[in-house]
């Protein structure tokens, strides 16, 4: 005779059986979510490095234009150069070495700008360069112009100087009995070393800066490895105005005149001063080419988005990439 379970043990079985169930198909989920995780981890990684390559690619076709430039532009950097021409969002598809689904497609393409560095004004020429441990007077004069034309303190022109002075650990009170150097400004060593300015932003470290003062200042501004001189055949009407003791739209007419006429050389920038009753002041240095050039480059492939800044140097050896900073 066949024993008869009670109903409440029969239902108790059923929902064990259904727990296990539940459980079950919850380790199995489980262990496919994790691996789909792993799948598109792997899979970011594949795409970011993908868009590292594609924009070393980029970056060695701007190298390449930037040698060009220098053996055909008869030693000038100018504005029309082709150097300065901004590459446009370009598919390079066929370029992306990826495994593809069948019927899939994606985006990959490259985009990007050469900004001429020395168009901008230099913050390593605060420091004298010729051993005396302090600022360059002339061009602490220089760029306080500049923050008065852009209606900031020009006041902060002298404490981001100390700061570039002693960022190199050059600082130093001047000795008894040593004669003054006429262009030369001495800083004693303070206690420590600041931090060393190597880009825009760096500027909201130094007292009295705010991100309003740095906006102004972000396509006028650079810190480069070593003083340079500006170069007049790129450099904004701001700069230009700075340079020479302008008014700001004294320098927007001498940046016009030069949209007619390059300076072919430093004397013909000094002539188009001399028309306009100004003189360069002594011991401010310019040029008419350029040997650091700024590099942004933007890369999208599928989901990933690459957007980098590179400092590239060039001279008659050939270019080197300074550093890159990607965003």
């Amino acid at each position: 005779m066949m024993r008869r379970f009670p109903a409440r043990q029969r239902g108790v079985a059923v929902v064990t059986a259904l727990l296990l169930t539940t459980l079950a198909v919850s380790i199995v989920a489980s262990l496919f979510w994790q691996q789909q995780v792993q799948v598109r981890s792997l899979e970011n990684q594949y795409l970011h490095f993908q868009t590292r390559w594609m924009l070393r690619g980029g970056l060695d076709f701007t190298r390449f234009i930037l040698r060009e430039d220098l053996r055909t532009g008869q030693g000038l950097t100018r504005l029309d150069g082709i150097w300065a021409t901004p590459l446009r969002e370009t598919r390079v598809d066929e370029f992306a070495d990826r495994q593809r689904v069948e019927g899939e497609s994606f985006n990959a393409t490259i985009s990007g700008q050469t900004y001429d560095a020395q168009s901008r004004y230099n913050l390593a020429n605060l420091a004298s360069t010729d051993g005396a441990g302090g600022i360059n007077k002339a061009q602490l004069a220089v760029f306080s112009r500049l923050l008065q034309n852009l209606q900031l303190d020009p006041g902060l022109a002298r404490t981001v100087a100390i700061q570039v002075v002693r960022s190199q650990g050059v600082g130093q009170a001047p000795q008894p009995g040593t004669p003054p150097q006429p262009n030369v400004e001495p800083v004693p060593a303070g206690s420590g070393r600041p931090m060393k300015l190597l880009r825009v932003e760096d500027l909201l470290a130094v007292t009295g800066f705010d991100q309003r003062a740095v906006e102004k200042l972000r396509d006028l501004v650079v810190a480069l490895p070593e003083p340079t001189p500006v170069n007049v055949n790129t450099a904004p009407a701001p700069v230009l105005a700075a340079l020479a003791g302008m008014s700001l739209s004294e320098g927007q007419g001498v940046a016009l005149a030069r949209e007619r006429t390059f300076f072919r050389n430093a004397d013909d920038f000094k002539a188009q001063l001399q028309a306009r009753g100004k003189s360069l002041p002594e011991n401010v240095q310019i040029d008419v080419t350029s040997r650091y050039f700024l590099v942004m480059s933007r890369v999208k492939l599928d989901r990933a988005e690459l957007i980098s800044w590179s400092l590239v140097q060039r001279d008659q050896n050939g270019t080197r990439v300074v550093w890159i900073r990607e965003i």
